[in-house]
């Protein structure tokens, strides 16, 4: 999709900005920067002509008229802030108000040894050269070009090797507008070594805010034998543009659970692409998403073997009412080399009203010939024979359809390793579904 000239005129005074703002960077950063602007002003936002947005317009991004981060956004609470996390538990919480780290705002516990978190504004100004490949191999899309000539900030954590953090580390994004368009490109980079663990959450959530545009992107490297799972909770405001990519790379014997929950913005678009590139890799990718209203919600990802012996499992649910609209595109590619692998993929998708609508396309890959692949996707309304059973044992329509719709989310939810986070995320399920206080009076009789 061609830029507007006035688009043209804004991405480019934005860019200006980002390059002029007095803060220290490396001559490789500059450089990429450089060229992922004439890549994107070549380009511009995809169109539904392209293959991978068929069933997504990006029509509203140029419509909008978004502006640089609004530096001086007023700060929440600590009290705003504590409402959007888990009560109770210990966390390192990072936060980030319109993409910028705010440190006043942030609560860090002791790490261990071999362990480093901070924003990743500090690390680029400490010039590390380890970090030009991933910034490197994520050119190519739009979104990571806009985001990497725009970024300004970020989550940053390195385990070194053996290195553990049993809590997990909460990345707190905050948006903010001030009446104002505003547009964040919130860039994290998650580096997991040799036999290390960690539990990362991104959550993207507002504060007195509705229109703007978050475009968010994270690398990530699941090193030899490390355990690594990472959410993402999107609630942004119900006008708000959400993009996110998130870009995996596991090497050998590590395990991988991506989770995500997909509940706000009016447009918001998922992209995941995990590279299981080790022997006897193991990858997760399980995420429920939510529309009503005119919202649009949209999944694409990719799971590509690429060496032998790997497990990948793909579970995605959508429940959708009102005009909303769901799209999940899943692929499965396994490399010539990747023998014995064995890959599951499912999307299931719950119509609750006529005017719903889902788009399923889940796709195998296939180029080796020992392997175990298998893939499905439904969309339709409720079961009535379910609803009828549960009539017949005394419950009535109302209660039988809310409670389920809440199964069947809630069958996404439970693989949620996060006990604190998975309570929260039933809540809302709970409190999204129509006639909510017929379920929530059932779960409080049957003791559920």
């Amino acid at each position: 999709m061609t830029l507007s000239a006035e688009n043209r005129t804004r991405y480019l005074a934005a860019f200006e900005q980002v390059r002029g703002n007095g803060k220290r960077k490396p001559l490789w950063l500059r450089r990429l920067r450089d060229e992922a602007l004439d890549r994107f002003l070549e380009t511009g936002f995809p169109s539904l002509k392209h293959e991978d947005w068929k069933y997504t317009s990006m029509a509203l991004l140029e419509k909008g008229e978004f502006e640089r981060t609004a530096q001086e956004a007023e700060e929440p609470s600590a009290a705003e802030i504590d409402g959007l996390l888990p009560a109770g538990s210990a966390r390192h919480v990072l936060v980030f108000l319109n993409g910028i780290y705010r440190p006043k705002l942030s609560r860090r516990l002791p790490l261990p040894a071999g362990a480093h978190l901070g924003s990743l504004a500090e690390a680029l100004a400490g010039e590390i050269d380890g970090l030009v490949p991933y910034f490197s191999r994520s050119a190519g899309s739009a979104f990571t070009d806009l985001n990497t000539m725009l970024m300004e900030d970020g989550g940053f954590l390195h385990l070194g090797k053996h290195a553990r953090i049993e809590e997990p580390v909460h990345f707190l994004f905050l948006a903010s507008g001030g009446g104002r368009p505003v547009m964040s490109h919130p860039r994290n980079l998650i580096i997991a070594g040799e036999d290390s663990r960690v539990t990362v959450v991104e959550h993207f959530a507002c504060i007195g805010a509705s229109g703007y545009f978050v475009n968010a992107s994270t690398d990530m490297v699941a090193g030899r034998n490390s355990v690594v799972a990472h959410y993402t909770v999107q609630e942004d405001g119900p006008g708000a543009i959400h993009v996110a990519t998130l870009r995996a790379r596991q090497e050998a014997g590590s395990r991988l659970a991506v989770h995500s929950a997909s509940l706000g913005a009016l447009l918001s678009r998922n992209d995941v692409h995990a590279v299981l590139d080790g022997e006897g890799a193991e990858c997760l990718l399980n995420g429920l998403y939510l529309g009503n209203g005119a919202q649009h919600v949209d999944h694409f990802t990719t799971i590509d073997h690429a060496k032998p012996s790997g497990v990948s499992r793909e579970y995605f649910h959508g429940i959708l009412d009102d005009k909303a609209r769901g799209v999940f595109r899943g692929r499965v590619v396994v490399r010539k080399d990747a023998q014995k692998t064995d890959a599951r993929q499912t999307n299931r998708n719950l119509l609750l009203s006529g005017e719903s609508e889902a788009d399923s396309r889940p796709q195998l890959e296939i180029h080796a010939d020992d392997v175990k692949c298998t893939h499905g996707a439904t969309v339709g309304p409720l079961d009535e024979e379910k609803i009828f059973y549960m009539r017949s044992r005394g419950i009535d329509e109302a209660s039988a359809k809310g409670l389920l719709t809440y199964a069947f989310g809630d069958d996404i939810l439970k693989r949620f390793e996060l006990p604190d986070l998975r309570r929260i995320l039933e809540r809302k399920l709970l409190a999204w579904l129509p006639e909510a206080h017929r379920v929530r009076e059932f779960l409080r009789e049957t003791g559920n």
